[in-house]
């Protein structure tokens, strides 16, 4: 009995303090909430914070995005790289891009595009006269309606303004002149078969007929250019009307106050036609004549030997000499002498011609493109590729490459009577006339009357 109520006693003990412990831990003695120390924020290893990289500016607005202009003009080859390269930077700051189409039948061309309601939006015109005439028809916008007429006087001698005005408005800009009055020769040539340069007429035919002697051929004549050909001879008449009717005579004849009939015109023909007629004086004779390409007919003064040794053209003609010999040093290996007087009476005149554009389209790319055209910047990026002159007096002479320019920059400016070329201030119709007149009197000099006459007739009915 003992022994039993031992082992329950023990039992009930042990199952009690299992209890108690039981309670103890699951009701939790209250202690104060614990002060956390601080611990040590782990500190990271400098590192080299990337600098982020100045981003680019967001790109200009260009504000012609997507826009183009079409422009037509005569110019091939280094003429028309020269003229993409002055218009590239327009099209990198506007967006806009220039279609430009190049072709030497330029008038037929243009007439058919404008007849047909489909003109360019520029065009590079072949004259003020055939400007005039467009912008008679009402053809040309007036740039004076948007262009900052100020800044063009500043810029611009008043001349070469009043060329493209018509009426009070302005219808076209020039970008591009060129002296005409030059005789073009090769230097090392000259020098090996002991000639000198000719300072009048007499002693140009003199130093012809010396050369003639010496068993070559003085004289080098191309008058081909598509339906343009025969051009190159009207330079000529021009030369020698200034020098032997005058600067007065010479202003009455493109305005067609005295006929084509007139004796001074008929002289000035026939003075051209002592050199051009002539078979020994003219490479290729006059067959040659006709058929060799303007650009290409100064080429044989550069072969050895010499296929000619003398070569009347304007200022422009050094691109074409420089392209096909790229070679040759201005001034050492090519130069020019002025074209000589003939009457002492009127001097060494300078014939001048220059390259003009006209807007048919009103758009703003147009408007922005003229604008960039007439400015100091753009003519002086085609200044310094060579081949022309600026008439933008803000373009600084210093930007000319070679002195080849700088003398005729100088001759132009030096010269007491200066003119612009007559045909390219008449009406497109007797233009056409004095062209083919040109031909048809290299090809039978004898019909000189027949010639005038049939350019008279043009000449009466564009002028009424």
């Amino acid at each position: 009995m003992f022994k039993r109520m031992s082992w329950l006693a023990i039992t009930i003990l042990v199952v009690a303090s299992m209890l108690l412990v039981a309670c103890d831990a699951a009701t939790p003695t209250p202690t104060e909430e614990p002060i956390e120390e601080p611990t040590d924020v782990p500190v990271e290893e400098p590192t080299d914070v990337p600098v982020e990289e100045p981003t680019e500016e967001p790109p200009e607005e260009k504000p012609l995005e997507g826009e183009t202009v079409s422009v037509i003009a005569v110019w091939g080859g280094d003429e028309q790289a020269s003229f993409m390269a002055m218009v590239a930077p327009w099209e990198e700051r506007t967006g806009a891009t220039v279609e430009y189409e190049g072709t030497r039948d330029l008038n037929a061309v243009l007439t058919t595009r404008v007849e047909g309601g489909n003109p360019p939006d520029i065009a590079g015109l072949p004259g003020p006269g055939v400007l005039q005439q467009y912008a008679q028809e009402g053809h040309l916008v007036d740039l004076s309606a948007f262009m900052d007429m100020d800044r063009l006087t500043q810029a611009y001698d008043q001349s070469w303004l009043d060329l493209a005005s018509y009426e009070g408005g302005l219808y076209g800009l020039f970008t591009k002149v060129a002296v005409k009055s030059l005789v073009w020769y090769s230097p090392p040539a000259f020098e090996a078969a002991g000639y000198e340069i000719p300072e009048t007429w007499d002693e140009m035919i003199a130093l012809s007929d010396q050369i003639v002697e010496d068993g070559t051929t003085p004289w080098c004549i191309g008058l081909e250019s598509g339906a343009a050909s025969g051009w190159p001879g009207t330079d000529w008449i021009e030369d020698i009307m200034l020098r032997t009717a005058g600067p007065e005579k010479y202003d009455q004849w493109r305005r067609h106050e005295i006929p084509w009939t007139d004796p001074a015109v008929k002289n000035a023909w026939e003075t051209w036609g002592a050199i051009v007629t002539n078979e020994d004086y003219v490479n290729g004779g006059t067959v040659g004549v006709l058929a060799t390409n303007f650009g290409e007919s100064p080429y044989p003064m550069f072969q050895d030997p010499p296929g000619c040794y003398m070569h009347r053209q304007a200022s422009f003609i050094q691109g074409f000499i420089t392209d096909q010999f790229p070679d040759l040093e201005a001034v050492e290996d090519y130069n020019y002498f002025g074209f000589p007087p003939i009457d002492e009476g009127y001097g060494t005149p300078a014939l001048t011609a220059g390259d003009l554009f006209g807007m048919f389209n009103d758009t703003p790319a147009a408007r922005s493109l003229m604008e960039w055209l007439a400015s100091a910047e753009a003519q002086t990026i085609w200044a310094e590729r060579g081949g022309f002159l600026s008439p933008n007096t803000n373009v600084s002479p210093d930007v000319y490459p070679d002195p080849i320019i700088a003398q005729a920059a100088e001759i132009l400016v030096d010269a007491e009577v200066v003119r612009f070329d007559a045909s390219d201030l008449m009406p497109q119709a007797v233009n056409d006339a004095f062209w083919q007149g040109v031909l048809n009197y290299v090809e039978n000099p004898e019909n000189l009357d027949a010639i005038l006459q049939n350019i008279e007739d043009a000449a009466n009915e564009a002028y009424q």
